[in-house]
């Protein structure tokens, strides 16, 4: 939101109140308060009639700040709140100088001035970070009720990520952005994933820790400062110290959440009825057998919104004239190894059972006069669950377990942004901070209810909207999205922005899910949905099954779903690090590389892991540009490798891909390709790119509960390279050599590629 008319002026209903001083200090052991006057104090006469901000620091973890500023402290608490997960061993030092008064925290620190401009900067290492100067911070009086705002200075050069899955522009810098959920598809400035906190390359994060409307004018307002603003007298912001990304995410997702490990099977390839297209058993039958007749690897099957009848939306009952026995057909389905996922929300129309069932016993959201609320834009009189009342979360749950014990895996949990602000929660929760929150209350519910059901580790969602804190219940997907490659590129920005904010996983729909993509588009989409962390194929008027399409489109499919479940071992142990450590599977290369001047904007291609750097393909003649960081890459279909830093260009075909090996990786294979989850350690091939001289690397080889299955020691001494197994049970595995140049010759069959990853093994 924009409080300025220009860089010296207010706009017209705006009266601001800057601190000017810092006019008294109290230092406690773990805290320090600093009292602005908003005024020059010369003599005691000034100090009447004037007023004065409170802002107080504490530290919740190490390298971790927290900044609250106030005006009027005299508001009642108003929920509900982020959950927050702090250190109590966090060491902080206060003190109070002659020039600067200081809180610190690990290597970061905060330093208020004691001269005759206000100036709060942020030190770390002994460099200013960032820093809220004169004019920045203020409580302000508007015409539309007060606000708190602060700005913090941006660097030159410094580039800011995340604020949520956003469609435009990865880098944010020049944007306006509210963090209010909205349904709007993927082609706008909405979003469905709201997150108040960004990223920059100036070694450095920041977290507004309010669960409502933020507004953010990243290097908008006044183009050298990110300026964050919330209604109301208080705000609290947190500074995070990296100074790499990896570790200012890491320091993040402690506070806020790590990721739920999903289940391994949840990483194979998922297949939906898509939306409002016809089906019934029967299709549902023909799509199965048309996948295992072609040799398609398929590990869930996914049962969109009509598998309820119509107008009945939510009441968790099967359509008996199109699915006389559900109980029957899942227990076929799962007999054939396949998972089950059905659609939910938390709307509940009023034809459904369940409305009057809910108004009865106080499960849905009411009108401050005591009505249920209700609207028509989704399901005729559709009213709302109310998930602050631990009673209605206990109704709700219990109206999903009979589907679980019936024989579902999983929930698509959809919606949850179209909530509304003229209404009176349960637990008197504040309407404007539970607009955003309530996504966090409903995946936190179906989450539960999974992993006391089927056990920890055996949860997963396939959730559209979610806040901070809401990548604990993965998975989310991108929501909807055209079927153009204008779309495609759009979808990805959003992945990439979510995991900058934090999300580990993240998936899309595979082809676009508005429209009928062409099958050129499609083919190319393939790819990219399973170099993701989760692949699905769902669409909305037409189906997504590939022989609908061509029969090429088959065969990419079956090349790439194989491809994914070889490299499973890899990607189920960068699963496992990012339920651990916070580190998104999918990510920027700015993430992993900082330092090179030539990433920060790159948002056409990304890496998977640590080592693996996926370029998709947007065009239909298949030419794709893309940029490689220092050292010589491999591509991992061909053997090719190709030397960084600086860009290529290419042509491939539909079987095609760049996906670039880093160097020094040492790159663990499956021996299954026609599923996501089994043995990973048993038969593993241990794949060695361009290792260096003296190096040493360590390979972890997860089993699929995320426990370690087996670990490697792999090293290269001059032209020697030796592997050896230290942990683990003595299962067969193998190491072939891979990008090794004159010092070891690469045997010719390690750079064909018939569909499958190269398999000489030239040593066990």
């Amino acid at each position: 939101m924009k409080f300025s008319n220009g860089y010296w002026r207010m706009r017209d209903g705006v009266r601001p109140i800057h601190p000017v001083e810092v006019h008294d200090i109290a230092v406690e052991p773990d805290a320090l308060t600093v009292y602005a006057s908003t005024k020059k104090i010369t003599h005691r006469g000034d100090t009447l009639n004037q007023p004065m901000l409170t802002i107080r620091c504490t530290s919740p973890a190490p390298n971790v700040l927290a900044v609250k500023v106030g005006h009027f402290l005299g508001e009642r608490p108003r929920r509900p709140d982020f959950a927050l997960t702090t250190d109590p061993d966090t060491e902080v030092r206060v003190s109070d100088g002659v020039d600067y008064a200081t809180i610190s925290s690990g290597a970061l620190a905060a330093r208020f001035h004691r001269g005759d401009d206000w100036r709060l900067e942020f030190v770390a290492d002994g460099r200013v970070l960032t820093a809220s100067v004169r004019k920045s911070m203020a409580a302000l009086d508007t015409d539309d009720g007060p606000y708190v705002r602060e700005q913090l200075n941006l660097g030159v050069g410094d580039t800011v990520y995340g604020l949520g899955e956003r469609f435009g522009p990865l880098v944010k810098n020049g944007q306006v952005v509210d963090i209010w959920q909205e349904d709007g598809g993927t082609s706008s400035e909405h979003a469905y994933k709201n997150v108040p906190f960004y990223l920059t390359t100036g070694g450095y994060g920041v977290f507004v820790n309010h669960p409502g409307r933020v507004s953010f004018e990243v290097g908008s307002e006044v183009v050298s400062r990110v300026s964050f603003s919330v209604p109301g007298q208080t705000m609290e912001y947190l500074v995070i110290y990296g100074p790499t990304p990896r570790e200012i995410l890491r320091r993040y997702t402690a506070l806020t959440g790590r990721p739920a490990l999903p289940p391994a099977w949840s990483f194979g390839l998922w297949l939906s009825t898509s939306f409002t297209t016809s089906y019934d058993e029967e299709t549902v039958n023909k799509f199965v057998d048309g996948m295992a007749d072609r040799d398609l690897p398929l590990s869930v099957f996914h049962f969109d919104c009509f598998w309820m009848r119509e107008f009945h939306w939510s009441d968790f009952e099967w359509d008996p004239a199109v699915f006389p026995e559900p109980a029957v057909m899942l227990k076929r389905l799962r007999a054939r190894g396949l998972r089950i996922c059905v659609w939910i929300n938390p709307y509940i129309g009023q034809r459904s059972a369940l409305f009057a069932e809910g108004m009865a016993g106080g499960y849905l959201v009411r009108t401050p006069a005591g009505d249920v609320w209700q609207c028509d834009l989704w399901q005729a009189g559709m009213a709302l669950v109310d998930f602050t009342n631990p009673d209605a979360r206990r109704w709700y749950a219990g109206k999903l377990r009979g589907l679980l014990e019936m024989g579902v895996d999983a929930f698509k949990t959809d919606f949850g942004e179209r909530i509304p602000t003229e209404v009176a929660w349960h637990d008197g929760s504040d309407p404007e901070r539970m607009h955003n929150y309530y996504t966090h209350l409903y995946n936190e519910t179906v989450f539960d209810l999974l992993r006391e059901h089927r056990g920890e580790g055996e949860a997963v969602l396939f959730a559209r909207s979610a806040t901070t804190g809401g990548q604990q219940f993965p998975v989310h997907w991108g929501g909807d999205c055209e079927s153009t490659f204008e779309s495609m590129a759009e979808s990805l920005r959003g992945g990439l922005s979510l995991a900058m904010s934090g999300f580990g996983f993240w998936s899309h729909d595979i082809g676009g899910f508005e429209g009928r993509p062409d099958p050129a588009l499609f083919k190319r989409w393939i790819p990219f949905g399973l170099l993701s962390s989760h692949s699905r194929l769902h669409g909305s008027q037409s189906y997504r099954v590939p022989w609908e399409f061509d029969e090429e489109a088959v065969d990419v499919l079956r090349l790439f779903t194989r491809l994914k479940a070889r490299l499973m071992p890899y990607l189920f142990g960068q699963a496992v690090l990012a339920h651990t450590d916070g580190m998104p599977v999918m990510r920027p290369l700015v993430a992993e590389f900082p330092d090179d001047p030539a990433v920060p904007y790159l948002e056409r291609q990304y890496l998977l892991g640590d080592s693996l750097l996926v370029a998709p393909v947007f065009s239909a003649g298949g030419e794709v540009r893309y940029y490689l960081p220092a050292g010589v890459w491999t591509h991992l279909q061909t053997g090719a490798e190709v030397a960084g830093p600086g860009w290529v260009r290419e042509t491939v075909g539909f079987d095609r891909v760049p996906v670039l090996v880093r160097p020094g990786t040492v790159l663990p294979l499956g021996a299954v390709a026609d599923r996501p989850d089994y043995p990973y350690a048993d038969g593993v091939t241990l794949a060695v790119y361009r290792l260096d001289d003296g190096a040493e690397v360590t390979v972890r080889i997860p089993a699929p509960d995320g426990t370690e299955a087996a670990r490697f020691v792999v090293a290269r001494s001059g032209a020697a390279l030796t592997a050896s197994r230290v942990a683990g049970e003595p299962l067969p595995w193998h190491v072939h050599l891979v990008g090794t140049g004159d010092v070891i010759p690469v045997p010719a069959e390690v750079a064909r590629w018939d569909g499958e990853l190269p398999t000489v093994r030239s040593s066990q």
